[in-house]
């Protein structure tokens, strides 16, 4: 009946683009955040589904043109 509005999580823009991690032998996806200085990948969420994608984007304000594929 009631909701809550869902808050936006914010990250840090000059020194990490949001990504999602594919696997190659399993197809499984996982989204995060790719450190621009080390190339280090940091888990957020795992991606079951097409709601999952939706939540990881509407929780940090991210457009999926935005996402960078990591294999």
């Amino acid at each position: 009946m009631f909701r809550r509005k869902s808050k936006i999580l914010s990250y840090d823009k000059e020194k990490k683009q949001p990504a999602i991690h594919i696997s190659i032998c399993t197809g499984e996806k996982v989204a995060g955040f790719k450190n621009l200085q080390t190339g280090k990948f940091e888990d957020v969420m795992l991606i079951a589904s097409d709601k999952d994608m939706k939540a990881f984007l509407d929780m940090y304000g991210i457009k999926e043109k935005d996402l960078k594929k990591d294999w």
